[in-house]
């Protein structure tokens, strides 16, 4: 039968009509939706463990969020920080540390490099791995930028080290952070319940 109607278009109101009397498609519908408000309020109550984080007013917890703030990625997720500073990102990853019990097996390390830095590539490596205080394993592979075209090879020694980047995958810190910065800053943004880049 299905061969002798195949060539028989539906109307938008007819193909609404039939997909609303498919039992199987409206449960999948149904559970997807029950599935995302419940993974939303578990993001809301991560927020409101970082306003109550807040309250309490560590002078490091308040330079941390403000740091994400700054250079953070705005995942809902995945924390995901860049800087070429490495004071910088040996306190942002102390600050993960003491406020969230993160362990190093949680943190991947990511470094940016530049084509000059390909030959100090394990240097380089080593160096941000020291600076973060973390094993190897840690680790992920480096990202090397090639010079464009253009560039005429001039950028040199402007950043010796490339950029290094703190990866931890856990969506209760980075709501918890999206938490505290709303109540330091004293501002609501709903966006980073739902933010997905």
């Amino acid at each position: 039968m299905s061969h002798w109607v195949r060539d028989v278009a539906l109307t938008d109101a007819q193909r609404e009509r039939l997909v609303r009397r498919n039992p199987a498609y409206n449960r999948q519908i149904n559970g997807s939706a029950v599935q995302a408000a419940n993974r939303r309020a578990e993001r809301i109550a991560y927020q409101d463990e970082g306003r109550q984080l807040a309250r309490v007013g560590s002078s490091m917890h308040v330079a941390g969020c403000m740091l994400y703030w700054a250079e953070g990625d705005k995942s809902r997720n995945t924390i995901g920080f860049t800087n070429s500073d490495p004071a910088m990102i040996r306190f942002f990853v102390e600050f993960l540390r003491t406020f969230f019990d993160v362990t190093s097996e949680n943190i991947r390390l990511k470094c940016s490099l530049f084509a000059d830095h390909e030959s100090r590539r394990s240097e380089i490596e080593r160096f941000w791995l020291d600076v973060a205080r973390l094993p190897e394993s840690c680790l992920c592979r480096s990202k090397v930028n090639v010079y464009s075209k253009y560039s005429k090879k001039r950028r040199r020694n402007k950043l010796p080290y490339g950029t290094c980047r703190v990866v931890v995958s856990r969506t209760s810190i980075t709501q918890s952070i999206f938490g505290a910065i709303q109540e330091y800053a004293g501002f609501d943004r709903p966006q980073w319940l739902d933010a997905r880049s």
